[in-house]
This record gives structure tokens, C-alpha cells and sequence, in this order.
């Protein structure tokens, strides 16, 4: 059966149809994304595809929700604040950065993604005065016309690596279509056009700003060090307490250091499958 929806179940991912598009179109001049959330991951999975794309823009939905009850409060009437559009932009992108999982290739991603927009490699943009749950991927050829019509992806697929499928275990189950009829992607086309109208530009050194109060900040103190140290060592060992284990057999001693080879060999397990227990001979 043909049908031009498509899951993230099997190959049937976002991924591959950006992989499909953009290997089928070496010509793709314009790429257009309207999503609700945005994570370095899904960009930086896709980049490979953007290298030879020369207008990229990406438009973001806020939690305009938020910003609503605050004014509610306050006993305002809310109209489109770009303040607190780029606001709430920013305790967003922070939290993002600051819960992502400790990795290098994570660290690269993000990087590689603020890189991009502070040197307009992509435009970046939020919006402040509407709910935008819509998800939109417009792919417009050089020549884009009716006989040259592109493609457009829409459904409920975000930029994100868990709503492209990229990694199997932690992907969701997305409903999305793909349409290639110039009317179809003319119309998208035209709607994000007027939303992008609508929106407040990312500045790159807003997001500089927001890098540097984080810990991929470029210059760090000795202290900051220490702490991505012990991250990058312990992983999440460094946050737990062996003093809290309580259900031990009776008659039996809670040993913080027999805790901690507990949870390392766990770690080491989680990482590689594996690992080899071995003892040495007290002195006592």
C-alpha cells in the first residue's frame, strides 16, 4: 500500500525522509522549520544535510501559556511582548543545556548549533504571541515553481532527536505526511512567511549570553573545572549517597566504599556491557 503518511516506526522516521529529500534535491535552496520545541540532538543529526543549503531558518514556539498568567495576574491584557518572548527563550535554552545528557558528542551538537546561528550560518527566531504547536519542514528547490515543486513535511514530528526517530530506544510515535504538490508547499510556504513576519530575532549575542552562564562557557574558573571534572569522571555516581541505602539484611554493615564499587560497576554495565570484578589481598 503507497501512502504518503509515515511513523516513526522501522525506517519510516522523519529522519530518513530528511535523509530521502535532501539526497533526491542536491538543489535545495530554502529550508523552512516551524516546531514547537527545538533541541540541539534533532540539529545536529541533521546538519550533514544543511551543509550545502544556503538560507536555513528555523521559527520556535515559546510557552506563551507562561507569559499569559503572568499578565492574567497582573490584571493585564496580554498582547505580543518580544521581552518576554526572548525571556522565556532563554530559561528554555538554558534549561535545555543544563539538563542534556553529559556527552561529547551532546556538547558538540549544542555548540555546533549556537556556532551556527552566531555566525548566520541559520536564522533563528521566536514567537511571541502565539501558541505554535504546528510542526512544519518546507524544502524549496532553486527555480521553485510548479514544475519544480519541493516538498513539505508536517504532523507532529518537533526538531528534536526522539520526534525524528534518530535514536531507536527513546524515539516517539510520530504521525506525519509528506506532500510534494507546488499548491501544498506554496501554501505552507506562505503561511510560515507570515508567522516569521511576526517573530523576534535570536541575536547572537543573545545567545553567547546565555552559553556563557552555562558550562560550555568558553572561559571557566578553577572551581567550574573541578565540577565538569567530576562529572565527566563520575557521571551520576557524583549524586548519590550510600548513606542512604537502608534495606541491607540484617547483621549486615552499609560500607560507603562497597556502595560505590556497586554503583560504578552498574555505570560500567550501563556503558559497556561489562566490566571485570577483581579483589585484593589486605594487609590487616
Amino acid at each position: 500500500m503507497s501512502t504518503r503518511f509515515f511513523t516513526n516506526h522501522g525506517e519510516q522516521t522523519l529522519f530518513k525522509k530528511f535523509q530521502g529529500v535532501f539526497t533526491s534535491n542536491t538543489d535545495i535552496e530554502r529550508f523552512d522549520a516551524l516546531v514547537g520545541y527545538l533541541r540541539s540532538s534533532g540539529y545536529f543529526a541533521l546538519r550533514p544535510y544543511l551543509e550545502k543549503v544556503p538560507h536555513i531558518r528555523i521559527l520556535v514556539g515559546i510557552n506563551v501559556d507562561a507569559i499569559m498568567a503572568d499578565y492574567h495576574r497582573r490584571g493585564l491584557l496580554f498582547l505580543a511582548d518580544p521581552t518576554k518572548a526572548l525571556d522565556e527563550f532563554r530559561l528554555w535554552l538554558r534549561n535545555d543545556i543544563q539538563s542534556a545528557e553529559y556527552k561529547r558528542d551532546v556538547e558538540t551538537g549544542v555548540l555546533q548549533f549556537m556556532d551556527d546561528v552566531i555566525s548566520k550560518r541559520i536564522e533563528l527566531r521566536a514567537h511571541p504571541s502565539k501558541r505554535l504547536h504546528a510542526k512544519l519542514y518546507i524544502f524549496r528547490p532553486v527555480g521553485f515553481s510548479q514544475h519544480k515543486p519541493g516538498a513539505v513535511i508536517t504532523g507532529s514530528s518537533n526538531l528534536t532527536a526522539a520526534g525524528m526517530g534518530v535514536e531507536d530506544q527513546v524515539s516517539n510515535y510520530e504521525f506525519n505526511v509528506l506532500l510534494h504538490d507546488f499548491d501544498d508547499v506554496q501554501y505552507a510556504a506562505g503561511e510560515f512567511e507570515h508567522l516569521w513576519a511576526e517573530s523576534v530575532e535570536i541575536l547572537p549575542k543573545f545567545l553567547t549570553e546565555v552559553r556563557d552562564s552555562t558550562y560550555l562557557a568558553a572561559v571557566v574558573t578553577p572551581h567550574e573545572l573541578y565540577y565538569k571534572l567530576l562529572l565527566e569522571y563520575f557521571g551520576q555516581s557524583i549524586e548519590y549517597d550510600p548513606n542512604a541505602l537502608t534495606d541491607l539484611p540484617e547483621g549486615y554493615k552499609r560500607l560507603s566504599y562497597q556502595v560505590d564499587a556497586v554503583t560504578s560497576g552498574f555505570r560500567l554495565l550501563e556503558k559497556h556491557g561489562g566490566f571485570f570484578l577483581a579483589d585484593v589481598v589486605g594487609l590487616g
